[in-house]
């Protein structure tokens, strides 16, 4: 990015912050079948524009068709000819040769038809069907044109003749014989072909000129002297011969020309001027490899801005201000061909890395029309255009090379120098510091373990929280105990999860999920329930029969006193005690902190002996016996409270309705000498009550006495049958008389059919028998 311009990477190697990283960082090895491997580019953060956009090992050269619908390149290793189809945007076919292509020059309007200048001084003719043609010339060439109107093939080589052939003839005719002011001319580097006016430009090596020619006079029409004192003394050099001209590119107003030099400059020139009227130096002195004039665009970009490009950098500047860039790309690999898609904002490059780059500027221009899902999806490209992070390495500097003991491979291919350190394989890494440290783990571990520790003792000591509430306070804090203990539970269901759990670190993020569930609101906390325990119009009166039928637990506790407490509790009570006053000793402590509430974690209930034969749950049997013990003796001081069984203290024989059967008996009994011994032991209550005592008879009764009073003799009943057993009020049981006859059905039930009624599988009724 460069002024605020973005570039996109849609195809390769990200450019920018990709060249700080080094070249060994950005390939890996892939597996291919049989064992062969194969270097690949290892690309992360991009977008894929075009479906397999690469070659084996590098790029020479590549131009897009008149049509737009192809893209031709060419590159090796083994020598070859690939084409995409830019429609499907994937690759359509390839073609290899027997030589490395140095340049070529599409003649129709697709990919059919195209002429191929080859490394080993060959010209090979391609259509559509294969390899049609191959020819020779005397000397290696450089670079190749053609002109349509003569269908003359330019070639240019090392020396000063420009072999032309002639398509349409087939032949070879007369070549062009250039002459220079100093001598023979060493060789022609670039021809151009300007597609106004078609004059020849021809960019001459070590002489520092450009020469023009008119093809229609296969003459000379002038010579452009280049500024070489200026230029070399720019980069350095004294000698004048250095000076050569690498690229050239006319404009399609016919009058402008951009020159590239071997010094790294791009001079603008005025076909009607001998002095350039802009230079731009591209800052690295390398011989500038492409320059491109671009045409129509975005209203931005307009038709005045210049890419000049040499193997390091790619400079898109204006060229009234050739000065400032409007942008700037640094790519991946070093580069070897610039080709610019026509009326868009695309740049695509051949290099010297395995995927061919493709640039996207939207201030250059709009994306191409087989492209335009591009403007859409910019802004997700915008965060992937950088990388940094370093993958499967580790940096160290030069002092942990000794710590680990590794500086011993100190200029071996196993230690990449980088800035003022070395980028070191992470694995090779690892196996190292546990080699010089081999307690490191352990180290790490216990202080994670103390860490865990540290922060469960924290919820160790507990407070008993105070209601701030005006009214209900016992519900108030019955609704607190009820909280306590399900968040109690919770912590205690995670805690067991965090156990079973393969990684200590889970106890993080489970004590973050507590304190997210400590902020749910509370019946305490919520204002709609706020006038329950402020304003005494809600106070809840514990005296009314509503609310003793609502709780009847509550009620007689209320009024029979504090009950016994049972094991459950006694064994809560003494581990709150323990842990407050700090006397238990320290496996106590743990033990009430973990469990925090025996009722709770159910550790009486739970003890299943088949877990751990041959074990005894010596808690749960010690709470049982604390408890019969405590049963007991209170069983033999308290007295139990009955049903008053009069409605009535005085002598009436008024019989009340409301009154039960018991009551009802009691008051219409005969026998004055019961109830006489009744009211000895009868003893009423200040509100009204009635308190009786009786204890069960030990003997026989009489079948219409349903209680026998304290002190009471036993009455004599009917004489005991033997065989029966009488259970008081005229219950018996062995009474049966045995001697009954009992009929056959009775005994074994019936075992024939039922006559005279009807029958299931005939709808009529048989006649009884007789």
């Amino acid at each position: 990015m460069a002024n605020d311009v973005k570039v996109y990477t849609v195809n390769g190697a990200t450019a920018g912050s990709s060249s700080s990283l080094p070249d060994w960082l950005t390939r890996k090895r892939a597996a291919k079948g049989k064992g062969k491997r194969a270097i690949r580019e290892h690309v992360e953060g991009t977008i894929e524009l075009i479906q397999g956009f690469e070659f084996p090992e590098a790029s020479n050269r590549i131009k897009s068709t008149r049509d737009g619908h192809h893209v031709v390149a060419t590159g090796t290793y083994k020598p070859q000819i690939r084409v995409w189809d830019l429609d499907q945007l994937s690759l359509k076919f390839e073609r290899h040769t027997d030589a490395e292509n140095v340049d070529f020059i599409l003649l129709s309007d697709d990919w059919t038809k195209s002429i191929h200048l080859q490394n080993d001084r060959t010209i090979e003719l391609h259509t559509q069907g294969g390899h049609h043609y191959r020819t020779r010339v005397p000397r290696f060439g450089r670079s190749i044109a053609y002109h349509f109107p003569s269908c003359d093939a330019y070639v240019s080589a090392s020396g000063n003749e420009i072999y032309r052939l002639n398509l349409d003839q087939g032949r070879f005719m007369n070549p062009l014989v250039l002459t220079g002011e100093d001598g023979d001319i060493a060789g022609v580097n670039v021809i151009d072909i300007n597609p106004a006016h078609q004059l020849l430009a021809f960019g001459i090596e070590g002489d520092g000129a450009v020469q023009f020619w008119d093809p229609r006079s296969r003459s000379s029409v002038g010579t452009l002297r280049l500024p070489s004192n200026r230029l070399q003394t720019n980069i350095g050099t004294a000698s004048s011969g250095d000076l050569s001209v690498t690229a050239i590119s006319s404009r399609g107003d016919g009058l402008s020309y951009a020159v590239g030099t071997s010094t790294g400059h791009t001079l603008l020139y005025d076909i009607r001027a001998s002095r350039p009227f802009a230079t731009k130096d591209q800052g690295y002195g390398l011989p500038v490899k492409n320059v491109v004039w671009i045409g129509g665009g975005s209203r931005m970009a307009g038709d005045g801005m210049v890419i000049s490009a040499d193997k390091k950098v790619i400079k898109i500047w204006d060229r009234n201000t050739p000065s400032t860039n409007f942008a700037s790309i640094t790519p991946a690999n070093d580069l070897n061909d610039l080709h610019h898609i026509p009326g868009s904002g695309l740049l695509m490059t051949a290099n010297e890395g395995i995927q061919m780059a493709t640039y996207y500027i939207p201030q250059l221009g709009p994306a191409p029309r087989w492209a335009g899902f591009l403007e859409n999806i910019t802004e997700e490209m915008e965060d992937s255009s950088t990388r940094s992070v370093y993958e499967d390495f580790k940096f160290v500097e030069r002092s942990e090379l000794k710590t680990l003991g590794l500086d011993h491979l100190v200029g071996t291919p196993t230690l990449k120098p980088y800035m003022h350190g070395y980028f070191v394989s992470l694995k090779l890494f690892e196996a190292a510091r546990l080699i010089a440290n081999p307690f490191a783990y352990a180290e790490h571990r216990e202080k994670m373990v103390r860490e865990k520790m540290d922060k469960m003792a924290e919820t160790r000591i507990r407070t008993k929280k105070e209601v701030g509430v005006k009214v209900n306070k016992a519900l108030a804090e019955k609704i607190l105990r009820d909280e306590e203990k399900a968040k109690k539970r919770e912590e205690r269901r995670k805690q067991r999860k965090a156990e079973r759990a393969e990684e200590d670190m889970e106890v993080d993020e489970i004590n973050e999920d507590n304190a997210e569930e400590a902020e749910r609101p509370s019946v305490l906390t919520d204002p709609r329930f706020a006038a329950v325990f402020e304003s005494k119009e809600f106070a809840i009166d514990e005296s009314s029969r509503e609310y003793a039928l609502l709780n009847p637990s509550a009620a007689a506790h209320q009024r029979n006193g504090a009950r016994p407490k049972t094991a459950v509790e006694d064994e809560e009570d003494e581990s709150d005690k323990s842990s407050s006053d700090g006397l238990g000793s320290d496996s106590e402590d743990d033990d009430a902190s973990d469990s925090d509430n025996s009722s709770d974690a159910g550790e009486l209930n739970k003890f299943d002996p088949r877990v751990r034969p041959g074990q005894k749950n010596v808690r749960a049997q010690e709470a049982y016996n604390r408890t019969r013990e405590r049963n007991r003796v209170a069983g033999r001081t308290s007295n139990v409270n009955l049903v008053p069984m009069r409605a009535q203290t005085d002598g009436a024989r008024t019989v009340d309705k409301n009154a039960t059967f018991g009551q009802r008996r009691m008051s219409t009994g005969p026998k004055k000498q019961q109830q006489s011994s009744l009211a000895s032991d009868v003893h009423f209550t200040a509100e009204g009550g009635m308190e009786l005592s009786w204890m069960p008879s030990s003997g026989p009764q009489d079948a219409d006495d349903m209680l026998v009073t304290s002190g009471g003799a036993p009455k004599k009943g009917k004489p005991k049958r033997p065989g029966v057993e009488s259970f008081g009020a005229g219950m018996e049981r062995g009474g049966e008389d045995r001697s009954a006859d009992v009929s056959e059905n009775d005994r074994k039930g019936r075992t024939q059919r039922r006559k005279g009624v009807r029958s299931g599988s005939k709808n009529v009724f048989r006649k009884m028998d007789g």
